[in-house]
């Protein structure tokens, strides 16, 4: 037996794909499953688990927000640290 996953955008058109799915020969179920969206990483093939994407988002609001800083060179993060190294 082999499982085919389909993604379908648009919630209007899932009834009807699902319809459209049990009219082929062969199928013996058809299950709707609503899924969270995800970010992919072409990379490695896989989508970001829970744990990363909440850590993306963590940094995307501190950028909004003023909490993170750039540096020019690693000198000037270390001066702005109080680290003389």
């Amino acid at each position: 037996m082999a499982t085919i996953v389909l993604q379908v955008p648009d919630e209007n058109l899932v009834t009807k794909v699902k319809q459209a799915c049990k009219m082929l020969m062969g199928v013996t179920s058809v299950k709707v499953q609503k899924s969270k969206n995800r970010i992919y990483d072409p990379e490695t093939g896989q989508y970001l688990n829970d744990k990363t994407v909440k850590a993306i988002e963590q940094g995307h609001d501190d950028l909004k927000n003023g909490r993170l800083k750039s540096y020019d060179s690693v000198d000037d993060m270390f001066k702005d640290l109080g680290l003389n190294v």
